[in-house]
């Protein structure tokens, strides 16, 4: 059993054949953990005695005769703003260092009806507000294939363990592509639902318009797998839609019924040639599939950011109002006789850190009298016509392709100094988020950790519920 080769089905079989078992692989798992962590920094903490026990019972009823579901044993990793209950969620933030989950996320519940076997919680950007996993309070969390390398953010605890096969399968949360960027840096595969198919019940809110969680798997195969799992109806959240997907495999004709739209605002001059070159191989396999292609406009797409970096923090500030250092677990000690206000200055001061503080107070401001119509208002315009774009080209094609990210994973410290080059790293997933479509990145090509060479992803935008369009067209495409 070699963990690099893993994949889900191919665990699944092998569980089933008894070439090993669910607690062995398990423990293979945290020997690589224990291996690469020190260095990686993907995972926060580790639910050892825990996963060990999920993995028993899975054999347990494999000895037992019982069936199993298809991710029953499958060591998970999950980005440490879900909840699992009686852990920890920091959030990667020491507001909430101390704090205890007192319930599982709805996405939690439905792998562990699942088997499934929950490793750990990794790594993020506080508050999932990054594009690097640099802006964490506790660690920087590196690229297995380069570690003076980022590996994007905020989910890239999650894209560096499944990279760095410290788990077969990991969740993640994508608000501006935070699942999908890390994805691309680390030559993992990273699925943003449709906004509303999959619940945000458990997980800790950024952005309440635009968060959705999604897996991030080596394969697209895996990333489909899962998402079947999750996705779904929860009377718990009141945006979750009943739009049930379900993993099939169609046929190479079904896939050339596909229409493929290349948006040109998307291939622009400053595009990293490394970036360039994948893409366009990437577009070259496709055609030999005798896929039809088409150019297309998405005109809106360079106010996405603008218009991202205003309705962001608005909803960031209202969401993070909540930590005041009276209800959750407190971070300073203040005299017994302090007022409201003195608390909350302390405990906010000492618990956020500086991009947190950022966005919050530039939402504060775009929410604030005199401001609102100007700022949030306009911004919340430019948003329809952003989606509005992407309908008029949804009727002439199925999926949409684009880079996932104008580079590969930048150095370490490259761009903290700078917060709008920072923030530029999320132009091309942006305008999909702010419009609630589906979107997946691919690799390119297979990348080894240790090979030199740094991963390029694409990404494939599909129509509202259409995951299945974006999903088989990616797992023909690695095929190839």
């Amino acid at each position: 059993m070699t963990l690099g080769n893993l994949t889900i089905k191919k665990f699944h079989e092998g569980l089933i054949s008894k070439k090993f078992s669910a607690v062995e692989v398990a423990e293979k798992f945290f020997s690589q953990i224990d291996k690469e962590n020190g260095e990686i920094g993907a995972y926060l903490n580790l639910s050892k005695d825990e996963a060990i026990a999920q993995a028993n019972a899975v054999d347990t009823a494999l000895a037992g005769g019982k069936e199993i579901p298809i991710l029953a044993g499958v060591p998970f990793a999950i980005k440490d703003n879900i909840l699992i209950e009686g852990g920890s969620a920091t959030v990667a933030s020491k507001i909430l260092e101390n704090y205890k989950s007192a319930y599982d996320a709805t996405v939690i519940r439905k792998l562990k009806e699942n088997q499934a076997v929950l490793l750990g919680k990794t790594n993020l950007d506080e508050f999932a507000m990054g594009s690097s996993t640099e802006n964490s309070a506790f660690r920087k969390t590196r690229n297995p294939h380069d570690p003076t390398r980022v590996p994007g953010g905020s989910s890239g605890g999650s894209a560096a363990a499944v990279a760095a096969n410290m788990a077969l399968a990991a969740l993640g949360t994508d608000t501006n592509g935070s699942i999908r960027q890390p994805a691309s840096f680390c030559g993992v595969v990273g699925l943003k639902p449709t906004y509303g198919v999959v619940s945000r019940h458990g997980i800790i809110a950024l952005g309440s318009s635009l968060d959705q969680v999604g897996p991030l798997t080596k394969t697209v195969e895996d990333a489909s797998i899962i998402f079947e799992a999750i996705n779904g109806r929860d009377e718990f959240d009141s945006t979750s839609l009943d739009k049930a997907f379900r993993h099939e495999n169609i046929s190479l004709d079904e896939i050339r019924n596909l229409k493929v739209g290349i948006p040109k605002e998307y291939f622009i001059d400053g595009i990293d040639k490394e970036v360039e070159k994948g893409i366009e191989e990437t577009i070259e396999k496709l055609k030999s599939l005798k896929i039809e292609f088409k150019k297309v406009s998405l005109p809106h797409t360079k106010y996405a950011i603008s218009v991202y970096y205003v309705i962001l923090p608005a909803e960031a500030s209202t969401n993070l109002a909540r930590y005041d250092g009276v209800r959750y677990a407190r971070v300073s000690s203040v005299p017994d006789d302090s007022s409201l206000r003195e608390i909350y200055l302390k405990d906010k001061g000492a618990g956020f850190g500086s991009e947190s503080k950022r966005r919050i107070l530039l939402g504060t401001f775009v929410l604030s009298a005199g401001y609102y119509d100007a700022y949030y208002t306009k911004a919340q315009k430019v948003r329809s016509l952003i989606k509005q774009d992407f309908d008029e080209v949804f009727k002439k094609v199925d999926v949409i392709i684009t880079p996932t990210t104008p580079t590969p994973a930048f150095k370490l410290g490259e761009k903290t100094d700078d917060p709008l080059a920072m923030y530029l790293a999320d132009i091309f997933t942006s305008p999909s988020s702010l419009s609630g479509f589906p979107a997946v990145s691919i690799p390119v090509k297979k990348y080894e950790v240790g090979s030199g060479e740094l991963p390029v992803g694409f990404q494939l935008i599909g129509r509202h519920f259409r995951e299945a369009d974006i999903l088989n067209l990616g797992q023909y495409y690695e095929e190839i």
